[in-house]
């Protein structure tokens, strides 16, 4: 039987808050057994390019990465932000690592090609991303080498394409990707967490959490707008994460990353 490893991805909204990053820290800490933690870190990069006069641009959820941006992405996901959090969880006894795709070439990547988007007005259009990247291969042998070795690796959103460029890729598709690879050698729960009680039927309702989504259901609700910006490509990393192993995703908000609370996802339909 394979060994228990839970992945936590917390994304931006959580990070940027001293007081919900504290919280995540002290439960992470606490939680028994193999762990990895993915973090975003998406607001303050916005927030660091406003205040150096660098304008962000999104399309579907997804930032558009030019080489300006870049430099800043580079600074606060891998520095600031992933250092953070590595500081605060050594100061809770865990013995953590933080890594970017380019160390140790743990995760090799592509610049994403030109992407056909849905536009806000419905209409679609060739969107270039820029220095974006997409996942190609994940090194499981070395990740499961420093989790057994006691380590917690502290995985931050950027990759490389193996050229000596550095690439900005989604942190749940870095999430989702390190717990496929993952699968193969352990029992892998991945878990979503951020600053909702989990996927909303009403975002302004956190009491209208939707506990189960099967891929059917996702493809209703995204084409109702009840799942939209940047909680669709959440929702793509899930199923893929799924479909190749994971045992379970669950997003739920980042005070409940036991994963009792939330929004669990499916890839089978549900019986009646």
């Amino acid at each position: 039987m394979k060994e228990k490893l839970n992945i936590i991805k917390v994304g931006g909204g959580v990070v940027e808050n001293a007081a919900s990053l504290a919280s995540l820290l002290s439960q992470f800490a606490r939680m028994e057994g193999r762990k990895v933690l993915v973090h975003g870190g998406g607001r303050l990069a916005t927030s660091m390019a406003t205040r150096l006069g660098i304008e962000s641009r999104m399309v579907g959820g997804r930032r558009i990465t030019d080489e300006e941006m870049l430099r800043v992405v580079t600074m606060v996901y891998g520095g600031l932000v992933n250092k953070n959090i590595v500081a605060g969880l050594q100061a809770k006894g865990v013995k953590a690592i933080g890594l970017t795709g380019a160390d140790g070439d743990v995760i090799r990547s592509h610049r994403r090609p030109l992407k056909r988007v849905k536009m806000d007005d419905g209409t679609e259009q060739m969107v270039d991303f820029g220095f974006v990247g997409d996942v190609d291969k994940v090194d499981a042998r070395l990740l499961a080498s420093l989790i057994e070795s006691g380590n917690v690796p502290v995985v931050a959103p950027l990759t490389h394409d193996g050229e000596g460029h550095i690439l900005n890729t989604n942190a749940d598709t870095i999430a989702s990707s390190v717990a496929c690879a993952l699968a193969g050698h352990y029992d892998v729960t991945l878990t979503f967490c951020f600053e909702k009680a989990g996927v909303l039927r009403d975002a302004d309702d956190d009491s209208s959490v939707i506990p189960l989504i099967t891929e059917e259901q996702a493809a209703v609700l995204i084409e109702d707008g009840i799942i939209s910006g940047g909680m669709i490509p959440k929702i793509e990393n899930a199923f893929s994460a799924i479909h190749q192993g994971v045992k379970q995703v669950i997003i739920t908000h980042s005070e409940n990353i036991d994963g009792t609370k939330g929004t669990t996802i499916k890839g089978e339909k549900v019986k009646n």
